[in-house]
């Protein structure tokens, strides 16, 4: 096979690869114009594939989202615990991960879920189970490793406190549009340590 000069032989994504491709297509419409973008016709374009490989492969944009935000490496489907020695490294570090992820597409398209009210009910539940439940228990983690070192009050190690931290980030990711390193080290010194101290 001949090609011309200045041009290259194209290449198909199959696989994983293209799982991913049509995953991070998804996350950046949602992210800048809602679940409606999620449409098949709408998606298929962008994710550089056709609407009948979305069709063989699942039966509705909210199944595709689904498997989206379950993915490891696109989506929210791993966490990493920090074991740094202190409570205030191990905060730091989950808490400025997180903040990156605002950033990325599927952070973006997080907080349109969070904040549609059209997404199916079926994606609430996913949310809470799959991003929300998955950050407050490795935050929680963080706490009682904290408590058995003497850094942090067992009182205090509960999922409401765990929950702080993941929330406050959100909040202020929504407000700004985005979350500084400086503003994690303000959440962490100033609000989270203070509330997990020794009594």
């Amino acid at each position: 096979m001949t090609f011309r000069p200045g041009t290259e032989p194209s290449t198909r994504r199959r696989g994983s690869e293209l799982t991913r491709a049509i995953y991070q297509a998804a996350f950046e419409a949602l992210a800048e114009q809602g679940f409606g973008a999620l449409a098949f016709d709408k998606l298929a374009p962008r994710a550089g594939t056709g609407k009948s490989v979305l069709y063989r492969r699942w039966s509705s944009p909210d199944e595709l989202l689904l498997a989206a935000l379950r993915d490891p490496v696109v989506g929210f489907g791993e966490q990493h615990v920090p074991d740094t020695g202190s409570l205030r490294g191990d905060l730091l570090e989950l808490l400025n991960r997180f903040a990156a992820v605002l950033s990325e597409p599927r952070g973006r398209a997080l907080h349109q879920l969070l904040n549609d009210r059209g997404r199916p009910p079926r994606l609430a539940a996913a949310i809470k189970e799959l991003v929300i439940v998955p950050h407050r228990d490795t935050l929680l983690g963080c706490l009682r490793a904290a408590a058995e070192r003497g850094e942090a009050d067992p009182a205090r190690v509960t999922p409401l406190v765990a929950s702080v931290g993941p929330r406050m980030l959100l909040g202020e990711s929504a407000d700004k549009g985005y979350v500084t390193a400086e503003d994690v080290v303000t959440l962490v010194d100033e609000i989270l340590l203070p509330l997990a101290a020794p009594r």
